[in-house]
């Protein structure tokens, strides 16, 4: 006969416990740079919306997926769901990483962009990003 393995087992704590964890730390860590980013992208008028657009779509939708993320342990769903919670924390803050790197590189070359005009057919001098919004798009980067 084949042998059995049982479906694998949470190890994952789950309710207020989850933020004890590293695992929980990072969600919530996730979800308050997350709430800044947006918040600091949407401060500076978003001047560049093919470039910040991708900044706010992996903010926002980062955001919500970590709340939904946290919601599974908290409200103890992880245990009534049978999956490697493991693999699926592993993977979901692998693939959170890189989107946000690559939206960290799209913030920066925006911000890059600050001095050149807004306009490029026009003899006005305004700048794509004002001073005002140079520093909060450094602090978005950042």
């Amino acid at each position: 006969p084949a042998p059995y393995f049982p479906p694998p087992r949470v190890t994952l704590p789950f309710g207020l416990e989850i933020l004890r964890t590293f695992s929980g730390a990072v969600i919530f860590l996730e979800i308050l740079f997350g709430t800044i980013v947006w918040i600091l992208v949407a401060a500076t008028g978003v001047p560049l919306p093919l470039l910040q657009g991708w900044v706010m779509f992996v903010a926002v939708t980062s955001w919500f997926l970590s709340i939904v993320f946290l919601s599974v342990f908290l409200f103890g769903y992880a245990n009534k769901i049978s999956v490697n919670w493991n693999q699926a924390d592993f993977i979901f803050h692998g693939a959170t990483f890189v989107f946000y790197f690559g939206a960290f590189l799209l913030q920066a070359a925006t911000t890059s962009l600050h001095h050149f005009p807004r306009k490029f057919n026009s003899t006005a001098q305004e700048r794509i990003l004002s001073g005002r919004e140079y520093n909060i798009s450094i602090a978005a980067s950042v």
